[in-house]
């Protein structure tokens, strides 16, 4: 982003004219800080996007390895929620009566995935990706302008608007590796990805809570190599228990969308394999990851 280019945030009055530059560039570095998962989400749409716009409508039919899900079930799930995180930061009396009118449908019988497509008005396709896409520019553009310190509702509870923004990023890389997965396309991860490692990092003891076992006193260190071939450490202190990898297995492995046997993360200590064995950065019911061999890119299983 040009240092002539600054996006305009709520809360911050500023001339650029008397600012000079190494203010410009103090604020510039400010705003980047606090507002880059937002561009970072909306990078990762952009990405899946453009994974996408070319294909036909009846790709969007094809059912992927996670729940049988079509790759119109994805993009209804995450239009939908996109959507949801939208309203919890703009306007909290209509998020609740989203999370109502949802909740009263799944009692009513309905499923999840009926009602998410009934929600992005039962449009498919090409046509479903376009909604999408505006959707998550919007979005993108309204969270950019937020507080990132600000309190949003949610269906758990209350969040950050960092946190709400991080987490449709997380949603978006997840879902979206089912796609990859089913067009046979390696995924080419970018250093953005450090927001999900977070997360697996942050529900490390969640992922046990959520389970009723005891969280263990200390995490294990990691050593991850990310996309651009940085290392990333954190809890170097550890000496019994250490997971050490690529960063991008990692996130496969917090978000389930692989197997930590289908990886070639290299884990030691009984703390560490028990993480990564029921390892979990979402909410809700604790979630099985999926069986050794179930989850890969096609014509890439045996490569």
């Amino acid at each position: 982003m040009a240092l002539d280019y600054l996006p305009s945030h709520k809360g911050l009055n500023y001339n650029l004219t008397y600012l000079g530059t190494p203010n410009l560039l103090l604020l510039y570095q400010l705003i980047i800080m606090a507002l880059e998962q937002s561009i970072d989400f909306k990078n990762e749409s952009s990405l899946l996007y453009d994974l996408l716009k070319s294909k036909n409508d009846d790709i969007f039919n094809s059912k992927t390895q996670f729940k049988s899900w079509t790759i119109n079930d994805v993009l209804y799930h995450l239009h939908v929620w996109n959507n949801a995180a939208f309203l919890s930061l703009t306007n909290e009396k209509k998020f609740s009566k989203f999370m109502k009118d949802f909740f009263t449908a799944i009692k009513s019988g309905h499923s999840a995935r009926s009602h998410e497509k009934e929600l992005s008005n039962n449009i498919s396709g090409q046509n479903l990706l376009m909604e999408w896409k505006k959707d998550y520019e919007k979005i993108s553009e309204e969270f950019l302008n937020a507080d990132p310190k600000k309190r949003v509702k949610w269906a758990g509870p209350d969040m950050s608007v960092r946190s709400s923004i991080t987490a449709r990023h997380m949603e978006t890389w997840s879902h979206g590796q089912e796609i990859y997965d089913q067009l046979g396309v390696i995924r080419n991860d970018a250093d953005h990805i450090k927001n999900i490692v977070i997360i697996g990092i942050n529900t490390f003891g969640w992922t046990f809570m959520n389970r009723s076992l005891e969280v263990p006193n200390e995490q294990p260190k990691l050593i991850l190599e990310s996309p651009s071939n940085k290392t990333w450490e954190w809890n170097s202190n550890n000496k019994k228990d250490s997971i050490i990898g690529k960063a991008s297995e990692f996130c496969q492995v917090v978000t389930q969308v692989r197997n930590i046997k289908d990886t070639n993360l290299i884990v030691n200590g009984d703390i560490a394999k028990k993480w990564m064995s029921i390892a979990q950065c979402f909410a809700g019911p604790p979630e099985d990851p999926p069986k050794k061999g179930s989850r890969f890119t096609k014509g890439e299983k045996n490569g």
